[in-house]
């Protein structure tokens, strides 16, 4: 087995610039695991130091419950892919493929056929005798992939690697990657600011926000149940709708209509509301409970409409409520539109920590 572990993982370069803040995860055997977080979150930080090309200033990394702190890069049987691909350009694919076996004085037969394999799980058979400089991006990119292969090593670490590839080419190699990694028995840690590539790639994602661990869990518990609002607002796209809203009695308003809150032990004076524009409806003769407002803006996707719809009152401030609708109608600026908020989708957080608060969603109707 070789799980891998890190202990309160820290890393500080001065006083005030600590990109990883007390950072405690699990990677087991089989488990791909994405670090996901904004530009200057942390997760190149944390991936090099499991590499151990940075050296934490606290806490412990163990593979196979073995203690590897301290250990060399070279002594830890990992093996990395870069974004910039780092193929030598004077040497053939089966070169590069071969060049890290040769450094480790793996014989001629071995080498052989681990590239052998390789090769033929990626798709190079007949690119081996072509230089990198006569490779399109995917190519190099399943190549750079192929060398961290034929190490066999106990973990594969990816850091952004499909982020030089345009984004047809990136959703074709992101496919590739996906089987090939599920095929391995080795963990996987993935490095990117893609929640896209996090989502549809991984078992378990680790969202990361100014150096802190701000979720570990599967991309559908991610998506569906956010432990805050940073969560919430970073993953999913159209973006989360977040509402701040006052509380009067047991209901937040949304201008001058009541949503019922969940069971709380106490009833703050403001709340966060999200609920994600794929979740909001249009009203249907007869419904009784929805919210309504006028079309702001309507943005064309494609396949769907992203309409903003704002809702007003004379004792609160404007809200705008975005809401993915299909393009069976088209809708224009100022009509009135009447909107569904289910309550099953809605989601709360606190005003001042941005945590989910937890409670049984109460049915109800916005009146």
């Amino acid at each position: 087995m070789a799980k891998l572990e890190l202990r309160n993982l820290n890393k500080t370069y001065a006083p005030k610039v600590v990109p990883v803040k007390d950072v405690s995860l699990t990677v087991d055997d089989g488990e791909f695991l994405t670090l996901l977080g904004p530009s200057g979150c942390g997760k190149s930080t944390v991936l090099r130091m499991i590499a151990g090309l940075d050296a934490p200033t606290r806490g412990r990394i163990f593979l196979g419950g073995e203690d590897i702190t301290s250990k060399r890069p070279g002594d830890r049987n990992m093996a990395m892919v870069f974004q910039s691909y780092a193929l030598y350009p004077h040497m053939t694919v089966s070169e590069n493929l071969a060049s890290g076996l040769k450094l480790k004085k793996v014989s001629r037969a071995d080498i052989e056929q681990r590239v052998a394999e390789v090769s033929r799980l990626l798709g190079l058979d007949e690119l081996m005798n072509r230089k990198p400089g006569q490779l399109s991006g995917g190519q190099r990119q399943r190549v750079a992939v192929g060398r961290a292969l034929v190490r066999q090593a106990q973990v594969f670490l990816l850091d952004e690697p499909l982020s030089n590839l345009d984004a047809l080419l990136r959703e074709r190699v992101r496919a590739d990657l996906k089987r090939i990694f599920a095929a391995q028995k080795a963990p996987v840690v993935y490095v990117t600011h893609d929640q896209t590539e996090a989502m549809t790639l991984s078992s378990k994602v680790a969202l990361l926000n100014d150096g802190y661990l701000q979720q570990l869990d599967s991309p559908d518990r991610i998506y569906n149940h956010p432990a805050n609002r940073f969560v919430a607002g970073f993953v999913g796209s159209p973006q989360m709708n977040l509402l701040t809203l006052p509380c009067k009695g047991r209901s937040a308003m949304l201008g001058d209509f009541q949503i019922p809150l969940p069971d709380l032990p106490t009833v703050p004076p403001e709340i966060i509301l999200g609920i994600r524009p794929e979740n909001v409806g249009i009203a249907r003769p007869g419904d009784t409970s929805f919210v309504r407002g006028r079309v702001n803006v309507v943005e064309n996707l494609g396949m769907n409409y992203l309409v903003s719809t704002r809702v007003e009152s004379h004792s609160a401030p404007t809200q705008i409520v975005r809401a993915l609708l299909p393009t069976d109608r088209r809708w224009n600026e100022e009509e009135e539109i009447a909107l569904t908020l289910p309550p099953q989708h809605l989601h709360w957080f606190d005003v001042q920590s941005g945590d989910a608060l937890i409670g049984r969603q109460m049915a109800g109707v916005y009146s």
